[in-house]
Formats: C-alpha cells, sequence, structure tokens
C-alpha cells in the first residue's frame, strides 16, 4: 500500500492528535495499535473501501448500539508454541476462551437484526469468525480459574482428588483424636493442628518431646515450641503427598489433552485475533465519527476540492464556525487575507486535515456532499520554523521548507502556505511570495496560502486561475466572525480598529497619508466591494424569504381551492338527491291522483268522497309548499344591497362564499364576484354586504398579523426531539408543537423520543391516538430512526 512520503506535513496539521482521538475508541490492544499505525492512502479503491467499511459500522453503531472487544489478546506465541509440540497452562488456555468469547459476541452481533438489510462491507468480516463452540465449552468445562481446575476434567483426575478427601478425613480424625487425649493436650503449646512441609503437625512444648513420638519437621523462633508429625500419621502424610503428586500428573494431563485439541483449531484462531482487531480498529473509526458527527466525503482524482460546513475536529464544536471552501475547480491557488487571529491558518489546517483523515479512511466533520481530491502528498509550511540548532531564522527556515515542496510537489500534491514569506522586507517578501505561488500556478498545483501582503491580493485579482478569500472581520465588535468568503480579498482594518479601539485621531489621519496613493485606492476598492458582498447577501436573503412566502401562498390558495371543490360537488349532490326525492313524490302523488279518477268514474262514486280524497291531496301539495316558502323565505330574508361598487366585500349566500364585487351588476341584476383566484357570476338578491370592521376578510393576509401568522407557520420543524425530557414536559411541547405543524399544513412530522425504557414512546403514540388531526402514525423505518422516532402523518 502506498503511503505519504511527507512525514512533516502530518504532524504540522496535527493529523497526530487526530489519531490519538482514534486509538482512545479502540477496546483492545491490538485495535490501538492498527489506529496508531493508520497513515493516509493514495489508492481511490483502498480510501473508498476503508470509508466504506467506516460508513458500515457507524451505521450498525446507530441501528443497535456498540460493541466491545475488550480483552483481545494475541495468541502467536501461544500457537508457535503448540505448532513446536509445546504445552500451555491453565491461563494460556483462558486466554484462548476470552477470544472465543469476544468471538462469539461479535458473530452474535453481527446476526442480530440482518434478515432484512442489504449486505454491507462488514459482513464478509463477520462471516470469517469461526467461535469454535464445542472448543470453549471444553476449556471452560475443564478449567474453572486459572488455578482451579474441575474434578470432573477427566475420570483419572476425579479418582485421585477422592483419593485426596479420604486420606485428609483419615488424617484429620487422627490428628483430633490425640487432641482431644487429655494426657496429650497437656503436652501441647496450643490445641491446634498445623502444616509444616505440606505435612500436619502438633505443637508440642520443647521439654515434653519425648512425650509424643514422631518426627520433628520445624521449631518456633524461641525453641519452646516443636512441631512434630505424631508417628500414627506419617504413613499417612506419606499417602497424601504421593496422591497430591498423582493429581499434578492428572492435571498436566488434562492440559496437555486441551492444548492438542487447542493446536488443531490454530489457524481459525489466528483468523479470529486478526479479524477481531480489524473490527475493533473499524468500529473506533465510526465512534470517532459519531463523537465528530462525520460523514463520508466524496472522492475524485482531478484536484477538486469542496467542503460544505466544514468544522475543525480539533476545536470546540460548540465554538467552531464552520466554513465552506472550494479550490481546483475554476482556480487552483487559493489566496487567504484578512487580520490576526482571523482564522485564515484554521482554514487552511482544516482544508490540509480533512484531506489526510478523507485519504486515512476516516469521515470528515463535514455537511453531506463534501468533496476531496486524492492528492499523492501533502506539503505544509506552518507555524514558527526558527531553528536554534541550526543558527537559521524564521524566515531561513521556512524558506528551507519551501525550496524543499517546489523540489518535490507535482500536480497531484496539495500545498499550503502560512504567511508566506513573511519575517523579511515588505517589498521583497511580497515579489518573492508572487513568484513562488506563480510557479505553482504555471505547474497546475493546488494550492492554498495566507497572507498579509496587498501586492499578493492585487495579483489574485488580476491573475486568472488565482482567487482571493477573507476571514471576515466585525468592526463594531473588534473580533473575526471565522467565516471564509471565497471571491473577495480581506482588509486589515488597523485604522478601523485603532480608532475603535480609542487611539487619537490627528495619529490615524497622519499614518493615512503616509501610505501610498495606490495602496490606499486598493483598500477603499476592497471595502467597495465588502460593502456590495453585504448588501447582495441582504438581498439574496430578503429575496428568498419572497420566495418561500410566495410558495407558501400559492399551497395555501390550491388546498382552499380543492376545498371549495369538494364543497361544491357535495352541495350538488345533496341538491340533485333532493330533487330526484321531489320528483318521485310528486309522481307517486299523480299517480295516486289517477288512480282514484279511474275508480270514482267506474264505481260511480258520491261526489263527497271525491272531495274528501282532493281536499287530503290539497293539504300535502300544501304543506309542501309551505315548506319550501319557509326555505325560500330563510334564502331571500335578508337585505339586498342597493348600490354596489368595485371592490365592496359581499358573501353569495346560495354558496355560502365571500368576496369582491369584480363587476357592477347589469339590469337583471347579474354581476360577477372574485372569491380568491376564482370568479363567479351570480345575481344582486343572492348577495349580501360583508362588514370588514365586523368581520375582517378571509384573504387580508397582508396585515402585520397576518404576516406574522404565515412566518411563524413557515418556521415550524418538520421535527421535535423530546430525549431527556419527562413525560408530561414533552407531552406539553409535543402538543403545542403538533397544533403549530397543523396549522403551517405540513404533510407529516418527525417525533424523536429515543429507546430508552419505552416510556415516552408510548405517551407519545397514546397522546396521537387522542388527535383528530392525527390521521395515521408509525415508528420510524431503517434510516428514519427506527423504534426511536415517531412519524405522525396529518388529516
Amino acid at each position: 500500500m502506498e503511503e505519504f512520503m511527507n512525514q512533516k506535513a502530518l504532524k504540522v496539521l496535527e493529523y497526530d492528535k487526530i489519531i490519538q482521538l482514534l486509538a482512545e475508541q479502540a477496546t483492545s490492544d491490538a485495535g490501538k495499535k492498527r489506529c496508531l499505525e493508520l497513515v493516509p492512502m493514495t489508492d481511490k479503491q483502498l480510501i473508498t473501501d476503508a470509508q466504506a467499511q467506516t460508513a458500515d459500522a457507524l451505521s450498525r453503531i446507530y441501528r443497535k448500539g456498540n460493541i466491545s472487544f475488550g480483552g483481545l489478546k494475541d495468541p502467536g506465541f501461544q500457537m508457535k508454541r503448540l505448532e513446536i509440540g509445546g504445552c500451555l497452562n491453565a491461563a494460556e488456555l483462558l486466554s484462548i476462551c476470552t477470544l472465543l468469547e469476544i468471538t462469539r459476541r461479535a458473530k452474535a452481533y453481527s446476526r442480530e437484526n440482518r434478515d432484512d438489510l442489504p449486505a454491507d462491507s462488514l459482513d464478509v468480516l463477520f462471516a470469517g469468525l469461526e467461535p469454535l463452540t464445542p472448543l470453549l465449552e471444553e476449556i471452560r468445562r475443564c478449567i474453572l480459574a486459572e488455578d482451579e481446575i474441575s474434578d470432573d476434567a477427566s475420570p483419572a483426575l476425579h479418582s485421585v482428588r477422592r483419593t485426596i478427601r479420604n486420606i485428609n478425613d483419615k488424617i484429620h480424625g487422627a490428628m483430633n483424636n490425640l487432641l482431644n487425649s487429655s494426657t496429650t493436650r497437656s503436652y501441647l503449646q496450643d490445641a491446634v493442628i498445623t502444616m509444616r512441609n505440606g505435612r500436619y503437625c502438633l505443637p508440642v512444648k520443647a521439654e515434653y518431646k519425648g512425650q509424643v513420638p514422631g518426627m520433628i519437621h520445624d521449631q518456633s523462633s524461641t525453641g519452646s515450641t516443636l512441631f512434630i508429625e505424631p508417628m500414627s500419621v506419617v504413613k499417612l502424610n506419606n499417602d497424601l503427598k504421593e496422591a497430591f503428586l498423582k493429581e499434578q500428573e492428572a492435571i498436566e494431563a488434562v492440559l496437555a489433552e486441551l492444548s492438542n485439541l487447542t493446536a488443531q483449531y490454530a489457524a481459525y484462531l489466528l483468523d479470529n485475533y486478526r479479524i477481531l482487531a480489524d473490527l475493533d480498529f473499524i468500529f473506533a473509526k465510526a465512534n470517532l465519527a459519531k463523537i465528530q458527527n462525520g460523514m463520508a466525503p466524496i472522492f475524485n482524482t482531478e484536484g477538486r476540492i469542496h467542503i460544505r460546513q466544514g468544522r475543525h475536529p480539533l476545536l470546540d464544536p460548540k465554538k467552531v464556525v464552520p466554513i465552506d471552501v472550494h479550490l481546483g475547480d475554476t482556480f487552483h491557488l487559493l489566496i487567504i487575507t484578512g487580520p490576526n487571529t482571523g482564522g485564515k491558518t484554521v482554514s487552511l489546517k482544516t482544508v490540509g486535515l480533512f484531506t489526510l483523515m478523507g485519504q486515512a479512511g476516516l469521515h470528515i466533520p463535514a455537511k453531506d456532499r463534501s468533496e476531496l481530491a486524492i492528492f499523492d502528498d501533502v506539503y505544509a509550511d506552518i507555524g514558527d520554523e526558527q531553528s536554534i540548532e541550526q543558527s537559521l531564522s524564521t524566515f531561513s527556515s521556512h524558506m528551507t521548507n519551501i525550496v524543499s515542496i517546489l523540489k518535490h510537489a507535482t500536480p497531484q500534491s496539495l500545498v499550503l502556505f502560512d504567511e508566506l514569506c513573511a519575517g523579511t522586507d515588505p517589498d521583497e517578501g511580497a515579489a518573492l511570495a508572487i513568484s513562488i505561488l506563480d510557479r505553482l500556478r504555471q505547474d497546475g498545483i493546488r494550492t492554498m496560502a495566507t497572507t498579509h501582503y496587498s501586492e499578493i491580493k492585487l495579483y489574485a485579482l488580476s491573475t486568472t486561475g488565482v482567487e482571493n478569500a477573507c476571514c471576515e472581520f466585525s468592526v463594531q465588535t473588534l473580533s473575526p466572525t471565522y467565516r471564509l468568503l471565497i471571491g473577495i480579498p480581506g482588509k486589515s482594518n488597523a485604522f478601523a480598529i485603532s480608532s475603535k479601539i480609542g487611539l487619537p485621531a490627528d495619529l490615524i489621519e497622519d499614518a493615512k497619508t503616509r501610505i501610498t496613493k495606490e495602496n490606499e485606492n486598493f483598500e477603499d476598492v476592497i471595502a467597495d466591494l465588502e460593502q456590495s458582498r453585504l448588501t447582495i447577501e441582504k438581498e439574496q436573503a430578503e429575496i428568498n424569504r419572497y420566495k418561500e412566502e410566495a410558495a407558501s401562498l400559492k399551497k395555501q390558495l390550491e388546498e382552499k381551492q380543492e376545498r371549495l371543490n369538494r364543497s361544491r360537488d357535495r352541495v350538488l349532490q345533496e341538491a340533485n338527491q333532493q330533487a330526484a326525492a321531489i320528483l318521485k313524490e310528486a309522481k307517486d302523488l299523480a299517480d295516486e291522483t289517477i288512480r282514484n279518477f279511474h275508480k270514482y268514474g267506474k264505481t260511480h262514486m258520491d261526489a263527497s268522497a271525491m272531495e274528501k280524497d282532493r281536499e287530503k291531496i290539497r293539504k300535502k301539495m300544501a304543506k309542501a309548499q309551505s315548506k319550501s316558502s319557509i326555505q325560500k323565505k330563510e334564502q331571500i330574508n335578508h337585505n339586498v344591497p342597493k348600490k354596489l361598487r368595485l371592490g365592496d366585500s359581499v358573501k353569495i349566500l346560495s354558496m355560502n362564499l365571500k368576496g369582491t364585487v369584480h363587476t357592477l351588476p347589469d339590469a337583471k341584476g347579474n354581476l360577477f364576484v372574485q372569491a380568491g383566484i376564482l370568479r363567479y357570476q351570480t345575481n344582486i338578491r343572492d348577495l349580501i354586504l360583508v362588514n370588514d370592521d365586523a368581520t375582517p376578510a378571509v384573504h387580508n393576509t397582508k396585515t402585520g398579523a397576518g404576516k406574522l401568522k404565515m412566518s411563524k407557520s413557515l418556521s415550524v420543524s418538520p421535527e421535535i426531539n423530546l430525549i431527556g425530557k419527562t413525560v408530561d414536559e414533552a407531552l406539553m411541547e409535543l402538543d403545542k408543537y403538533l397544533d403549530d405543524a397543523y396549522l403551517a399544513h405540513l404533510k407529516s412530522v418527525r417525533i424523536v423520543h429515543g429507546k430508552g425504557t419505552g416510556a415516552l414512546r408510548k405517551a407519545v403514540q397514546g397522546h396521537l391516538k387522542r388527535q383528530k388531526y392525527v390521521k395515521a402514525f408509525h415508528l420510524g423505518e431503517f434510516g428514519e430512526g427506527d423504534a426511536g422516532v415517531t412519524i405522525a402523518e396529518f388529516e
């Protein structure tokens, strides 16, 4: 694997600090070692594969938590000893057990919730793991601890330990008989049984040594006590010692058998160790990406850099200001200018460090779709390079470094200069810096440089393929904003800062007379450009706001028209149904009348009977006519407008719509009324005037209140985060948020409640069930947050 040759840049850009942070995320010594050995690569396929592994590990961490490889140890030494016929002790065999337990845990982690997910780059690594369960269980069955072998490890060991227990029982019985004897007890210093040289003894007073026959094994420091092994237990002690020797032989046989079994799986054990070390290293990269909120960059080999909202990974995440940087597309050389402590060096280091991290397979803390180029090397001249040992000044040390860079850099390299050619005569330094930069430009080498020289700003303005940039500075607050602005050269602001701090005005005016007219004009041009930029940004923000407002209005009008169409269709359907019912009733009445007429004509009934039926029909018709007339009265019981003017607010009674008069009524009282985006033809008798003071017009959204309501609706986020809140706090905040989101016409919202105990999730979903305007809700799918998120859809 080809690596960077220029190790100096790795240190200058603080790549080593990133590697230390990475090593802290590893959980095993092997994983830490792999992290500390990580260097940037130059092969695109290797870089892409490493980034894919980091991304897949990060996805698994987010989906089902982290995995630990703690306790992993290299079995290489043990396997070498087994290879030459050696035997492992209990501690070494337990170390093999630990390796297999970690393997089994990793294997289980890989299988969890993988059935419904596509394969990823880590599947092949997890598939290579062999838990070797029979070997693991056999070692665990036989070895209970480093100094304890199970009785059931072998029949021989079980038998010899039973013999040891029997002999011990006999020895204790004989010794207790001696202790219980009143004669013997009077000879003893203490009524206890002691061990000396692995044999059971009694503490006998020196003057009574002849009274207790046996073997003397030891005496006290004063000589007053002798430790004597009674003759009655000498043979038993000998038998016990022999049994202990047999026990040791049985244990060694067990260890030898386990060692032979382990030797059969030596290749699998070595593979397991290598894979687990790789996985620990990969998951360490993923954990670092999680901490830094990193993402996988897009790589190219055309020297194109486009960093979106990049954050230097070694700065405080709460304080670091994200920057946007692009290079290598329309220009290859970027000159950054501006005051000290303004963020120029940080911008330079961010680009260099992101390049190193990306090519090492690490995610970068930036916004998605950020793009990095693959360089064969990175060269950097940053910081104070004064060398006391070599008696070189700062300028000389920098120039030594620059000479080396010019000698080795190629069109596939990235070059970074901080304060190029500073520390010498300004005129000579500026001329030298321009010559160096122009050589790099002609060679097509991607370069970023920071400078104070105005001549370099002018060079960038007048040269194709070179672009100015600056770190924004606020004169009002006398502090940098740390925003990087590409396309605009920086202004020193020395006079403005001095004036703000309180330097007398006459001194500032005197200083202004001492700079050349050309420099003054150039600074004025920069100031005008800066003012133009601020104006354009402000206007662009206002245009974007107007676009959002217009889009919202269009959406509201479309929804309103859709509601009107649904209302109109419903009214027409009901009217048709009522008309059909009236027609049916009229037909039934007519049929009944004709039948009666024929009946009376055939039967010659008297006139009184016919009159009764006629009266009944008349009353039925009168009742229907009365009902119709009441409805008509209800409809026309209003003050018909006497005189209308264009623009008057009116209400169309038959359609229950509000609008404005679009045309004046003709001779028959017909006119057009504008309601929203539609125009309706109606009659003046179907209108009433609407009092604007009493009833505000619905469409009047140009008032201050209307704008405020609209802007509030537009600002509603499609997501709410309830993690860390109690159930009561969460439900109170959720209730208000759902109202705002529904008024803002959002189709759906994302409620983040986390997994935890599940109490918050149940409370949230219970609350959603009680909301009439919530059409449906479901737990998030993969990529949406899984069980930690609920998606709610509105009516």
